[in-house]
């Protein structure tokens, strides 16, 4: 009979969720010029961020895109897309503060 051997899964290190990392600390930086009283510039780097994320997810192949794969290719990818467009117009459709 031949011998039987329990696989173990594949233990994948930290940094192999550098995608996310990446977009994570532009979120972190985008929140902090926003607390600086920066709304637009902040709301717009937020904005940077999501589409960094739809380019790491459009360019990476998914076994290196990590955490950020969460649904289907083309899902996250309008998701990304839209919200990105969306939080862009609408930091520069809010008005200055007078």
């Amino acid at each position: 009979m031949a011998e039987v051997r329990q696989l173990r899964p594949r233990r994948r290190r930290w940094w192999a969720q550098w995608p996310l990392a990446v977009v994570l600390a532009g979120v972190v930086a985008a929140l902090a010029v926003v607390a600086l009283d920066r709304f637009r510039l902040g709301s717009l780097m937020l904005a940077a961020s999501l589409v960094l994320a739809f380019i790491l997810r459009l360019v990476l192949p998914a076994d290196r895109v990590g955490m950020l794969a969460v649904r289907s290719k083309r899902v996250d990818l309008v998701v990304l897309g839209t919200l990105a467009a969306a939080l862009v117009v609408f930091a520069l459709w809010v008005p200055p503060p007078a």
